[in-house]
């Protein structure tokens, strides 16, 4: 169905670090506006090669910071990178986190809907995870919400996270949003999903994360649900 770009910063000597060290450096010194444009003409330059290998229907997920919110013109120079690279809008789905909600601003509704008017997805990341209230979510042009990972450990046997779970299923649902459940690790817990109606996961389940080269390899086996 499709793939989240992420970053990863590589040492001189090869090695990888987290972006749970590197990112928050890059959004307290600002070096997160150049990366984050970095990795979205990436992510745009290889949806587009997947899609013309065959994957028409690919789409590509590409988190937002919100220290990029702060700065106006942000929707002109993500038009700017899709005409560079040639990568249709409606492709694309831009996450935003909880966090970005407390910034309750005209200009990052206006920015919001800027990105759903051009053809892309507004999606609410890691969604419970921190603050967020349901009167300014439903003001929001979102499309989809996914659900954090922390709510999926442990399924089906954990009856606060299922009940959580299929709270988080249910206002989706009146509120027409579509619903990703992030870190899908285990069977039993895409069962559960699955039972409870939820149609599209994200985890090692069904694959770590992979470089373009492997990713590919991956995309030409097939769907991976299928295989399960």
């Amino acid at each position: 169905a499709g793939a989240e770009a992420l970053v990863r910063l590589r040492r001189e000597d090869g090695t990888l670090v987290s972006p749970v060290e590197f990112i928050p450096v890059a959004e307290n010194t600002g070096l997160i506006m150049p990366i984050s444009e970095l990795v979205l003409r990436q992510a745009c330059r290889q949806l587009v090669l997947w899609r013309a290998g065959g994957h028409p229907a690919f789409r590509m997920a590409v988190n937002l910071s919100p220290r990029q919110f702060q700065h106006s013109g942000l929707e002109r120079r993500i038009l700017a990178i899709l005409e560079e690279t040639g990568a249709p809008p409606q492709a694309l789905e831009f996450e935003i986190t909880e966090h970005l909600l407390l910034d309750n601003r005209p200009e990052t509704l206006a920015t919001l809907a800027a990105l759903r008017d051009m053809g892309a997805s507004v999606v609410l990341d890691d969604f419970g995870k921190e603050y967020s209230s349901l009167g300014y979510i439903k003001k929001l042009p979102i499309q989809a919400i996914k659900i954090d990972r922390s709510f999926i450990d442990g399924l089906p046997g954990d009856e606060d996270n299922a009940s959580i779970v299929r709270s988080v299923l249910s206002l989706a649902q009146s509120l027409d949003l579509h619903v990703v459940a992030e870190g899908v690790e285990t069977r039993a817990q895409l069962n559960f999903l699955v039972a409870q109606g939820c149609r599209e996961f994200q985890g090692y389940l069904f694959s770590r994360p992979l470089n373009a080269l492997d990713m590919t390899a991956l995309l030409a086996q097939g769907s991976p649900f299928e295989a399960l």
